[in-house]
Order: structure tokens, then sequence, then C-alpha cells
């Protein structure tokens, strides 16, 4: 995969260590930067989050030079990931300690789970809905590890590849055009994590 060039974004609020460590072991091409050089000269962009939806957009807003990301993304159409809570700023908005806006590039809101003990975390399966590349070579309802108390409220189902089920079902994996997202996180998923990030590299 010497030919992939991987740009992780960091804004304070992501797992970035251990994405990294990933990447580099499927000997990618890999920078973490926010630097718009970077991200205009990678081929895949990947957007890890962990905490909460308002603060994420808070420091996404401040860090990431958003008109470069989406000109990159929705114009250039490369491949963008987006991990945990950088899956849920895909969302219109987020109701995380208020009312937040997110990326609005794929309509739907994220919302508290119904679950009594929150966070849900740990070990949980995968139930695939439809064909992807994300998902290639990967057994269906295969354990991915998650650390969540909101989840995505897809409008259009047409986006919803995965889901999973903690009391109530939630949307575990999105993907709109070359738009992906993963609720779980593929960095501490095992070997299904590795062949997710491996799949979204093959994704042209």
């Amino acid at each position: 995969m010497k030919n992939k060039k991987a740009c992780i974004l960091d804004y304070g609020s992501g797992n970035v260590g251990s994405l990294f460590n990933l990447l580099n072991n499927l000997d990618c091409n890999v920078k973490v930067s926010n630097d718009p050089e970077d991200i205009k000269g990678s081929t895949h962009i990947l957007l890890p989050g962990v905490g909460a939806f308002g603060e994420s957009m808070k420091k996404i807003n401040k860090n990431i030079p958003l008109n470069v990301l989406k000109n990159e993304v929705n114009e250039n159409k490369k491949p963008f990931l987006g991990i945990c809570v950088g899956m849920q700023v895909l969302a219109d908005k987020g109701y995380e300690f208020g009312e937040h806006d997110g990326l609005g590039w794929i309509s739907g809101n994220v919302v508290k789970l119904k679950a009594k003990i929150l966070p849900h975390i740990g070990w949980n399966n995968v139930e695939i809905l439809k064909e992807s590349q994300l998902f290639s070579d990967i057994e269906n309802l295969r354990d991915f590890y998650f650390v969540n108390s909101y989840a995505f409220k897809v409008e259009d189902k047409n986006f919803l590849i995965a889901k999973t089920e903690y009391e109530e079902v939630f949307c575990s994996a999105v993907e709109k055009n070359n738009i992906f997202g993963v609720q779980f996180h593929p960095e501490k998923s095992q070997n299904s994590g590795k062949k997710v990030i491996q799949n979204f590299l093959n994704i042209a």
C-alpha cells in the first residue's frame, strides 16, 4: 500500500496514535496533519474522534481547514472515513449536552441511546445490511469494539450499511458515495478492524 497516502486529521479529540500505528503496519504512507497541503496531497482522509459531539465540532471548526476538507471530499471525491464521534459529526445535528450543528454531509441527527447502562462499551457484533467495500471479505456479525452513549439516526436508510444492537438497534456504519463512517473503533478491534481499514485504503 505504498501508493496510498493517508491523512489522519488531528483536532485534539481522536485516538490518533493507535490509528496511526495501524495504518503504518499496513505499509501505508500516513501523516497526522491538518495542513491544507497534506490534505490535498492525500489519497485517503480519516477523522477519528472520542468525546462529546459539541466539543468535537468546536475543535474541528477551530483546527481543521474545513473549506479545504470539504473540497477534497465533496468535490474531488477522496475516500473519507469518520470513526466514532468522527462518524457522528457527519450528521446535521448532535444532541449531546445541548443542540450542536454537525458537518451535515449525511442527513440525520445524533441522539442518546435508550439503554439503561451507558456508555455502551466493549465488544459487540455488527450486522452488515448491504454490500459495501468497507466490509469486503468480513464475515457478517463479527465483533468490533465500541465506546458510545449516542448514536447516529440516519435519515435516508440507503446510507445505513450496518447496525448493532444494545437494548435498541443503532447505526454502526454509514456510506454515502465516497464518505464512510463507523461507530466502532477499528484500531481497537483487532483483525476485523484492521481489515476494515485495509478495505478503506483499497477504495479508489
